[in-house]
């Protein structure tokens, strides 16, 4: 598609040059306003408008629509493509988080401060995403990352500030974030969906959600200069099992090429096995009737805040295997080589896990104490160990059938934060260094941390331009090998590492893991 650019980047550079030359010949006269370059690009719908960051080399889009508001009669449907519009549709601004209760800062029940957290406006028209490039030649063909946020599901949005992702992009790729359909509005099944659905399914439109974002940009990314063909998922939390389904969906094939889970992959899930579609209609019946609506359109006439009105008993939807967009369980997927084979990178964070087991007669064995402070210390270190290895037991898993490579890493940094020690290396705390923002927080940052942060982020730029990690100026990261049970340590050290410094808890740990999920 035909691009036009406000200022191309020969005319850009001349101008800044003459402007500079200006600023030092009035140096001593009242200063010039502050400049701002905004560039055009044609997507499929229409012409966008971004806008240059201060050193001129990122140029970001946000609030882009990839597909028509999920309202009205299009509340629990597939997405749709998006409508087209006339004229320039600005693009500096975030369009609105999905539907979700918004809480603003979790502190001081747990680590997750306004960073973390949605600020901006939500509503039912939520399905937007946003781009940040360091070109918009589509000539240079740079290497995507599509991110997807976590939040359980239920909360959390692209346009939270540890997910910016002006610094990524100034390592050489386009970064993407998204929103998706949460909670009730994006993943409740029932019967009556099913039947009217052409796909004989219901419950898993946020899924389909993140599809229609894909598909979105491998239509649209050249224009960004993003190369169609080098995409790379990456999710946190619910956002890396997001990228799991999406591993193992049909719906995605050949839509992206990498695949990046930040604490959301293992081989033994203490979740208790995939929800079926059955199950989840039964779940949506129930919650009808809950909120007193005997039918489809008495649903679809609910307001969001009705619907997300609390009721007992809690109902929490998570998506199904509908045999549509997951067609069985995602380790049966990849035991039978029938997932999206592509280079996968996995991890977690230190201080997120716990020990899963209970024979703690065999536990003093391997793990020995003499006293509650030795016990405290033993239970931590072997739920890390446990969780690393869990980690790796997928990459093993997924080994079988693939022919890619699989790398996983141990994250160990903890956000200085000399308020609350105890959170150390939490859940969504490796965030700010992946997209290397510290400066999103205000934390008493050091040098260290600034290491972290660009290694840790070279790490996932390397990754996304290749398939593999590493890069010069970084430690080497190795690849699964079958039998090598090591991960990257990523921290103030960072290197590879045993998982546990014997085979014999190895075993332990396994055996534990396994009897809980039982």
């Amino acid at each position: 598609m035909k691009r036009s650019t406000w200022l191309d980047v020969s005319t850009r550079a001349i101008i800044l040059l003459i402007l500079g030359g200006f600023f030092i010949a009035s140096a001593c006269s009242d200063p010039a306003p502050a400049q701002t370059i905004n560039l055009l690009t044609d997507v499929e719908q229409g012409t966008l408008r971004g806008e240059v960051n201060g050193d001129s080399s990122v140029v970001s889009f946000k609030g882009v629509p990839f597909a028509k508001p999920p309202m009205g009669e299009l509340r629990w449907k597939a997405p749709l493509p998006p409508e087209s519009w006339e004229g320039i549709r600005e693009a500096k601004d975030f369009g609105p988080s999905a539907i979700q209760h918004l809480r603003y800062s979790h502190l001081p029940n747990g680590p997750w401060t306004e960073e973390f957290m949605v600020q901006n406006e939500v509503s039912e028209d939520c399905l937007y995403l946003n781009i940040w490039t360091p070109s918009v030649e589509s000539i240079d063909q740079l290497p995507v990352m599509m991110y997807i946020h976590g939040g359980a599901l239920q909360e959390g949005s692209g346009a939270i500030d540890v997910y910016d992702g002006e610094e990524l992009a100034k390592k050489g790729i386009v970064v993407v974030t998204i929103n998706y359909r949460l909670g009730v509005l994006g993943f409740m099944a029932h019967p009556d969906l099913t039947a009217e659905s052409p796909d004989n399914s219901s419950g898993n439109y946020g899924f389909l959600d993140q599809i229609a974002a894909l598909q979105w940009i491998n239509k649209n990314i050249h224009a960004f200069g993003g190369d169609a063909d080098r995409i790379t998922i990456a999710g946190q939390s619910a956002g890396a099992g997001s990228v799991r389904i999406l591993t193992a969906s049909p719906l995605a094939r050949g839509l992206f090429q990498g695949a990046i889970t930040q604490s959301g992959s293992s081989l033994i899930s203490g979740w208790g096995g995939p929800t079926t579609l059955e199950d989840a209609e039964k779940q949506g019946v129930e919650f009808a009737e809950l909120k007193g609506a005997a039918n489809l359109k008495e649903l679809r006439e609910l307001t969001p805040e009705k619907l997300l009105e609390a009721t007992e008993p809690s109902i929490r939807f998570r998506g199904n295997i509908d045999g549509y967009l997951q067609t069985a369980d995602i380790t049966t997927i990849f035991a039978e080589g029938k997932q999206n084979d592509t280079p996968f990178m996995t991890g977690l964070n230190a201080d997120e896990t716990r020990y899963r087991g209970t024979d703690e007669t065999d536990f003093t064995k391997f793990y020995p104490y003499t006293s509650e402070d030795e016990k405290a210390a033993a239970v931590k270190s072997a739920g890390q160990q446990q969780s690393m290895l869990n980690a790796w037991l997928w990459l093993d898993h997924r080994a079988a059938t693939a022919k890619t490579d699989g790398y996983v890493y141990y994250f160990d940094r903890a956000i200085p934060w000399p308020e609350y020690p105890a959170f150390g290396a939490f859940h969504t705390g490796e965030v700010p260094y992946v997209f290397n923002n510290l400066k999103q927080l205000d934390r008493p940052w050091t040098a260290v941390d600034t290491m972290v942060a660009e290694t840790m982020s070279s790490y996932w730029a390397n990754f996304v331009k290749s398939g593999n990690p590493n890069g010069p100026g970084i430690p080497a990261w190795e690849a699964y090998q079958t039998g090598e049970k090591a991960v990257l340590r990523i921290g103030e050290e960072t290197g590879m590492i045993p998982i546990a410094e014997s085979e014999d808890q190895i075993e332990f740990l396994t055996d534990q893991l396994k009897s809980e999920n039982l």
